[in-house]
């Protein structure tokens, strides 16, 4: 079995791979003792870039992905150069690696581009050594401690981060971890390998599982043991990270990335992973630029290293200024973005206007950005202010919302109303013991068995309807009961606002539309506005868990099934007058965005720093105006 080295460029040069870049390309191709192979699909079919003839058959235009494969003895040297330039626009000559430099291709996990010292983080052991006298107190003392550096590491981190965190938290809180341990210590064994041992004996049961999701959350439960033994062993901060690192590692864990102070800058290259794990989730909520399954990636790198996180290349010891592919950079000038409108190209030689709306976890993240950057903020995740030791009061969230309406300036806000269960539970709301929580009481369904919390939730979503335009969002909706038992309690509580002369303003009442059973009957859901939550529709419609590496090519949001949801989706919205727009990963994916464009998408929600890279995209994309997405468009997936 050839063993092949890979990457993939978006290629952003006005006439893409035509003739004057194909004869570049053979003749860098013809200098490589290697294989050196392209496709536009990650599955192929696969292009020996030797042949002129082949490589014009391609057709790959510009906002095509390309993907690269080398295999041979100058396969590592090949993919960085061929990969540098495709990235480059196949302008100029690709520079050789000086000496002493050593450049890496992995695979994008968050944008942006960051150079700075290198900082190699030790993978985290759980080992754990003898303590005479150790005893369930020191241990009972030790997950105390390690409660309070976790709710301390919430108080400081957005709805990613508390989600994460809550999930850990919640874990120590469970007496049934420490009883577990107890009885191993009454037989004589040492705090550290109780602990060890029953902490284990749950990642074991979640590594085995047959659901994806479950196996996912095994590394939160390393996170959180690892955590306790090193109080238990006095070695709980061996490893320090400098601010402005480079950080390289086999992998990171969610609360090892969250100690780290990104507010300074540096980025994250790691040998394994995923683009889809909660550490790249965290990465891009954060603008960090991460790489993941970094092949090759040495043990001892040096001393700097520059990465460029949009194309997945490092650059070890540069000795010379590299000039990275020129591509649009995410994760900077957030406050100098170019202003509305997004437009682009359509087939008939005009041009289509494209709403670009931005998703946030609270007004602190809008902090020093314009609101002329976006058309309004698609996403508003409310999840955060459940996570705390009690639940929000009226008050509090309508303080929340209202500093989001006023930030806004009368631009439409769109607030997701509380979307707990699954991995984001909430002490006193979410059940325990589910055999599988994706699929059980999460988002609206947990809401409308919990209406006394519910009501206090769009009591206040009225209430801060009178300081600007809000569309209220459910998450999570499978049948049209759901929807409409929404639309009750909204009438009920504006009435009672109304008559208590409380300020208020009525909302526009929309729907996630993240369910297959919701997607493909969608004719059958009264609401205002739809928006597409990619995350989950592509998780549920391809059965793969979208943090999980291992299924990292199932989950596949150009998965033609996928495609042709959402092109419904966007066909019913259009005869029927109602906006339909997206958020989620894969609106903000410059190699999935063409496609979502192609299903007749004009709308797209996405984190602050990805919006000038997607404005981008979107500006160079020539945007045909199809009510159903082309096969040919779309490669069908061969797998079953």
């Amino acid at each position: 079995m050839t063993c092949y080295r890979r990457g993939s460029v978006l290629l952003t040069n006005a006439i893409g791979l035509h003739a004057r870049p194909s004869v570049r390309l053979v003749q860098m191709a013809r200098q490589f003792d290697a294989d050196i192979e392209i496709a536009t699909d990650p599955k192929g079919p696969w292009i020996d870039a030797r042949s002129i003839v082949k490589l014009m058959r391609v057709r790959a235009r510009r906002g095509t992905t390309l993907h690269i494969r080398t295999a041979g003895p100058d396969a590592a040297r090949a993919l960085a150069l061929v990969h540098s330039f495709a990235a480059g626009g196949f302008d100029g000559q690709p520079a050789e690696p000086a000496a002493g430099e050593l450049i890496i291709i992995g695979k994008s996990a968050s944008p942006g581009r960051a150079h700075g010292p290198v900082h190699v983080l030790r993978s985290a052991q759980s080992s754990s050594r003898a303590r005479n006298g150790d005893g369930l107190q020191v241990l009972r003392t030790a997950i105390e401690s390690a409660t309070a550096q976790l709710t301390e590491l919430m108080a400081r981190s957005n709805d990613d981060g508390l989600q994460i965190l809550s999930f850990q938290r919640e874990f120590l809180r469970d007496e049934t971890l420490l009883g577990g341990a107890a009885a191993s210590i009454a037989a004589g064994k040492d705090a550290a390998d109780a602990w060890t041992e029953v902490v284990q004996a749950e990642i074991d049961g979640y590594e085995q599982s047959d659901d994806e999701d479950f196996f996912a959350r095994a590394a939160d439960l390393r996170d959180l043991s690892i955590r306790v033994t090193a109080l238990l062993n006095g070695t709980m901060s061996p490893d320090p990270v400098p601010p402005g690192s480079i950080v390289f590692a086999d992998e990171v864990l969610p609360s090892q990335f969250l100690s780290v102070d990104w507010r300074q800058g540096g980025a994250l290259v790691t040998r394994r992973g995923s683009p889809r794990s909660h550490v790249a989730l965290l990465a891009r909520s954060r603008g960090v630029p991460m790489i993941v399954q970094a092949a090759g990636l040495p043990d001892r790198p040096g001393e700097t290293a520059l990465v460029d996180g949009n194309n997945g290349i490092v650059v070890i010891n540069p000795e010379r200024n590299h000039a990275l592919p020129a591509q649009a950079k995410a994760t900077a000038g957030a406050g100098r973005m170019p202003a509305r409108p997004t437009v682009s190209k359509n087939s008939t030689g005009g041009q289509d206007e494209f709403r670009l709306l931005i998703n946030v976890s609270g007004a602190d993240e809008l902090s020093g950005i314009d609101p002329v950057i976006c058309d309004g903020i698609g996403l508003v995740r409310t999840e955060f202010m459940f996570m705390g030791t009690a639940l929000p009061s009226e008050e509090e969230q309508l303080n929340a919302y209202s500093l989001i309406l006023r930030w806004a300036r009368g631009l439409p806000v769109t607030i997701r109303t509380l979307d707990a269960g699954g991995d984001k539970p909430v002490a006193g709301l979410s059940l325990g013991g589910e055999s599988n929580p994706f699929l059980g009481l999460r988002g609206v369904r947990l809401a409308l068995a919990n209406r006394d919390v519910f009501r206090v939730q769009l009591r206040a979503l009225l209430r801060a309807a009178a300081v600007g335009p809000l569309r209220v969002m459910i998450p999570m909706v499978t049948m049209p009961s759901e929807l409409e038992a929404v639309r009750e309690l909204l009438q009920q509580e504006y009435a009672a606002l109304s008559s208590e002369g409380v300020a208020c303003a009525p909302v526009s009442l929309g729907m996630m539309v993240e369910v297959p059973a919701a997607a493909l009957t969608i004719k059958r859901f009264n609401a205002d506005f739809y928006s597409i939550g990619s995350n989950d529709l592509v998780q549920y419609v391809t059965a793969a868990a979208r943090d999980n590496g291992a299924v990292g090519d199932v989950y596949d949001p150009l998965n033609e099934a996928v495609l042709q949801i959402i092109s419904s989706v966007v066909e019913f919205g259009r005869q029927s007058g109602r906006p339909v727009s997206l958020c989620g990963d894969a609106g903000a994916d410059p190699a999935v965005l063409p496609a979502l464009i192609a299903t007749g998408l004009q709308s797209f929600s996405v984190p602050v720093d990805a919006v000038t890279a997607v404005r981008a995209v979107i500006r160079s994309v020539a945007a045909s105006r199809q009510t159903q997405v082309p096969p040919q468009a779309h490669p069908t997936d061969s797998r079953s």
